[in-house]
């Protein structure tokens, strides 16, 4: 079906600080696209380009098939968009802060109220659709949040961070009806800081660094280039990570110690594990896992904390 989303050499300045250093990123119509990268990478910034609400300092986009800078309110219009934080009217019921965003997209009072009562069943509210938003809790208007980004029946929605702060349960939830939603075609880009959600939601990501594109693919693809088959940590006594490491060097495709464990990074884990034990070596513990999206994004921009 086409693009919905093109940016060629996409740039975002903010006085001397460059916050998108020229990026190029495409997403299809159904496709479910994620942003990956650190505090600070210029995915937010990326974000509210495409949202139409800041404006490009170079390079060019176009949203579906529109120049924001000459049609953003009409490009606003067929966006749906699910910010960090829930900016909800608390002292509102649940179905008056459905039926009022409605409004403001010139529905009906019949329309409004019809999409609401759709949306309550879809997020599982149906029972609070009489409760002020200030009662429920905060996977409820999580989930609140997001249906109302659905009320204009949007071409594309936007999702920053759609589960920081909820609970596993709530999280999957979400999961799913955001699933749901990519099964009835709704084109979904998001930001997260979760890697399991990027791995179960995505079809396409980029992972950025520095306001730069580091890595770009399937969630599949990307740990397949950056990563190999399988890691074994080992844990050991305190201290100790350092000097086992050299004993164990050359049983992997590559190696990262870190202050509890050493990684081993391999294609065939349970024998990197077997010859660990024939050398001797004693670890307190030992897991053999599958390589992970979180694997390759450390890889990529590493392991500094970045405030």
């Amino acid at each position: 079906m086409g693009s919905l989303i093109e940016a060629r050499g996409l740039y975002k300045r903010f006085d001397s600080f460059v916050a998108v250093a020229g990026i190029d990123v495409e997403v299809s119509a159904g496709e479910v696209f994620g942003f990956l990268g650190p505090n600070g990478a210029g995915k937010s910034s990326t974000m509210r380009m495409i949202g139409c609400v800041s404006p490009i300092s170079g390079g060019s986009l176009r949203i579906l098939d529109m120049d924001p800078v000459v049609d953003g309110s009409r490009i606003r219009a067929r966006l749906g968009v699910c910010p960090q934080d829930d900016w909800l009217d608390e002292e509102l019921t649940v179905r008056e802060n459905l039926v009022i965003y409605g409004r403001y997209f010139g529905m009906s009072r019949r329309a409004c109220a019809d999409k609401a009562t759709e949306l309550l069943d879809f997020a599982q509210l149906s029972e609070k659709a009489s409760a002020k938003v200030a009662d429920l809790s905060g996977g409820m208007k999580r989930r609140l949040t997001i249906v109302r980004a659905l009320v204009n029946d949007p071409d594309i929605m936007l999702l920053d961070e759609p589960t920081t702060g909820l609970d596993p349960q709530a999280r999957h939830l979400v999961w799913d009806r955001l699933f749901q939603l990519k099964q009835r075609g709704v084109t979904l880009v998001l930001t997260t800081h979760y890697m399991d959600e990027a791995e179960q939601l995505c079809d396409r990501l980029v992972v950025m660094d520095k306001g730069r594109i580091v890595a770009e693919g399937s969630p599949g693809d990307l740990i397949r280039t950056h990563s190999t088959r399988e890691v074994v940590e080992l844990r050991f006594g305190v201290g100790g990570q350092e000097s086992a490491a050299e004993k164990v060097a050359d049983l992997a495709d590559r190696i990262e110690v870190l202050p509890d464990r050493v990684l081993l990074y391999t294609y065939d884990g349970d024998a990197a594990a077997n010859a660990v034990n024939k050398r001797g070596l004693a670890p307190q513990g030992l897991l053999v896992r599958r390589s992970t999206l979180e694997d390759v994004f450390l890889r990529l921009t590493g392991r500094t904390l970045v405030d």
